[in-house]
């Protein structure tokens, strides 16, 4: 039976259906304004910094003091800070911008529940759509700064890698912070993933770890130290095709 043999005839569509099938055509035009928007907002913040992280973290966390220390140096050193713009880890990396020289960017996601946007965003773009969203984490970003979190950390972090490690986006550095966190992970992927052949074992140069908030700093300038932050032209080409 083909596909075609499938759908219903005609005369059994509905005016439920025929409304359902409206409501998804115009969610596709929603889906394509987010893009739009969120693009030409943010076409002018590079060179940029995504800083990822648990909305959990309370203020009072070392995690907490250690992502604003990151964020306001990599400010301070020209970067836009972007975060995800709820508390936690957000708010951290959006305050410690917020106080530096470079702009303070919270990319907000509606959630019902968890997700309130922080008060240090320069510039605050609010997505319906995760997949809109994690899209303008990577076109924006000329690094990534994975401190401690949740699923929606791991969810950042193991996107980022399989894009750069499938060339589906240029490689940038990943960058991992508070070793003591990570370590069970980073030894299951050597234990599990290369030792079962799932990935090959130059994967894991795609991943640092660094624990000092100025030593992060310089592995970016050192990454780009001989080329621009810009993306090359066929970085750019990627990036569109992403």
């Amino acid at each position: 039976m083909s596909a075609k043999d499938k759908l219903p005839p005609v005369s059994t569509v509905t005016p439920g259906m025929n409304s359902l099938m409206a409501r998804e055509a115009w969610r596709i035009f929603g889906i394509m304004s987010e893009f739009v928007e969120a693009t030409e907002r943010l076409a002018p913040i590079r060179p940029a910094v995504s800083i990822f992280g648990s909305a959990r973290t309370k203020p009072d966390h070392p995690y907490y003091a250690l992502t604003e220390d990151i964020a306001r140096r990599l400010s301070d050193a020209g970067f836009t800070v972007i975060s995800g713009g709820g508390p936690g880890i957000m708010e951290a990396a959006n305050k410690g911008a917020f106080h530096g020289k470079s702009p303070s960017v919270g990319l907000n996601i509606q959630l019902p529940f968890e997700q309130h946007g922080n008060p240090y965003q320069d510039i605050s773009q609010t997505f319906k759509h995760f997949f809109a969203r994690k899209y303008m984490f990577v076109k924006c970003a000329d690094a990534y700064v994975v401190m401690p979190g949740g699923f929606g950390t791991l969810d950042e972090l193991t996107e980022a890698l399989t894009l750069i490690q499938t060339g589906k986006s240029r490689k940038i550095p990943v960058i991992l912070v508070h070793s003591p966190f990570w370590k069970g992970l980073i030894d299951w992927f050597k234990d599990q993933l290369v030792t079962e052949k799932l990935i090959h074992p130059e994967d894991l140069d795609l991943i640092q770890v660094i624990d000092e908030p100025e030593k992060i700093v310089e592995a970016i300038f050192r990454h780009y130290e001989h080329r621009s932050f810009e993306p090359l032209p066929e970085e750019h080409e990627l990036l569109l095709n992403l």
